[in-house]
């Protein structure tokens, strides 16, 4: 699986948009991950821009997705761990219900204790066979440190 990073960031709050991406040629979902790959990168340089920003950010890059089908309710987040290098990381796992190989864009949203939004993530699950359960081989990870109690949960899934 090929990684790429995406990050956005706010003056007032620090969040960022990151994404693992696995592309394939022609004019594909991939294709749309790769764009959306130059335009986040475009979109950090704009550093004033609020969380609700970078959030509305990914919510257009997966509905740049073509094809795709909205399945939240298939996916899962594991509960976040804080490694010694203060990023939080969790678990993706998906069920593919389709009647064929499918893969899968999902938003993954770190918040604090209160509920407040630190972090958001997009991670891919590619070629999760029809029936099959997987676990992203890339999990979740925070683009920046996110101190005390970190919850991990699913925003947004697409199947395509």
């Amino acid at each position: 699986m090929r990684r790429g990073r995406w990050a956005t960031g706010g003056a007032a709050v620090p969040l960022a948009l990151a994404a693992v991406l696995t592309g394939c040629g022609g004019d594909s979902p991939g294709d749309a991950a790769r764009e959306a790959e130059s335009a986040v990168g475009s979109f950090a340089s704009q550093a004033s821009e609020a969380v609700e920003s970078a959030t509305a950010e990914a919510g257009r890059r997966l509905d740049d997705i073509r094809g795709g089908i909205d399945v939240k309710g298939d996916v899962k987040a594991g509960r976040p761990t804080v490694g010694s290098d203060g990023r939080a990381r969790a678990e993706v796992t998906v069920t593919n219900t389709d009647d064929s190989e499918r893969s899968f864009a999902v938003q993954v949203d770190f918040t604090d204790a209160g509920g407040r939004l630190t972090d958001t993530v997009i991670v891919t699950v590619n070629h999760v066979q029809a029936g099959d359960t997987a676990t992203a081989t890339a999990t979740a990870r925070s683009t920046h440190d996110l101190a005390g109690q970190v919850r991990a949960q699913v925003a947004r899934a697409v199947r395509y």
